[in-house]
């Protein structure tokens, strides 16, 4: 079978990597400690914001946002950097990394929103923790407890569209069947060229979707739409209205059902 292209236009990727054979890349903390260093100190260097991460033994999720075309550039200097690190302290030689890095452009808000809670869920479904900010190596974990951050996260989603009790109500939804359908139709979307991709941005700012908004009926249909065709997290506009993101989820549903 071919190998999928990458993409590395500036924007929004998510990255794979496992290890050879499936072994364990990180067998102490102390090597997620020194992987998320060198993750940050070669972030800084070529302008890379880490929007979230989650190390497992094995394999670890990175999602980033690239200034410039440079995700290679990134890659190649984090995998390098730690596999000589891990080769050196474990005095082993060969390969360390299953291949190539896989990595997949993010194409909507609600992709990449979905895949926040995707990747925060790992050690959940790997049964490492009973709920999402429990395990340490994932940015939630550093959100929720108030540990010092890497700098390269400072941007981060978590950070920015967040307060903390709006995040854990966020990340704290189940990852569904339906969350995992749309992960799987989005990754495998063709992206042939550049005219293709669909660029992280509104077409109107939430203040501009509710501004002549006069009745609760209109308010809805804007909540629906403004989710729906414009990209917004159910958060970002719960936030905005002073309302539950139970509130307005509820209220997309019955707008899809026709209520």
């Amino acid at each position: 079978m071919p190998t999928r292209p990458r993409i590395d236009m500036a924007g929004y990727h998510h990255i794979i990597n496992r290890g050879v054979d499936r072994m364990n890349i990180f067998r102490h903390s102390e090597d997620k400690d020194m992987f998320l260093h060198i993750v940050n100190k070669t972030a800084m260097i070529h302008k890379v914001i880490v929007h979230d991460y989650c190390l497992m033994d094995n394999h670890y999720h990175l999602l980033i946002e690239t200034q410039t075309d440079n995700l290679a550039i990134f890659m190649r200097f984090v995998s390098a950097n730690y596999a000589q690190y891990f080769n050196k302290k474990t005095r082993r030689i060969g390969h360390l990394w299953q291949n190539r890095y896989k990595s997949r452009y993010i194409t909507s808000e609600l992709y990449l929103y979905t895949l926040i809670r995707y990747i925060e869920y790992n050690p959940i479904e790997a049964r490492l923790s009973q709920k999402v900010g429990e395990y340490p190596f994932t940015l939630a974990h550093t959100v929720f407890n108030s540990k010092d951050f890497y700098p390269c996260t400072k941007e981060s989603i978590l950070f920015r569209n967040y307060d903390i009790e709006s995040l854990s109500e966020f990340l704290g939804v189940e990852f569904s069947q339906e969350d995992l359908t749309l992960l799987q139709i989005e990754q495998n979307r063709k992206i042939e060229k550049k005219e293709d991709m669909i660029v992280l941005s509104k077409s109107k700012s939430l203040e501009e979707h509710f501004m002549n908004v006069q009745s609760k009926k209109e308010r809805n249909s804007v909540i629906s739409l403004a989710y729906a065709e414009d990209g917004y997290s159910q958060i970002e506009i719960a936030n905005f209205l002073g309302l539950s993101k139970s509130a307005i989820s509820m209220i997309i549903k019955s707008d899809k059902s026709g209520d």
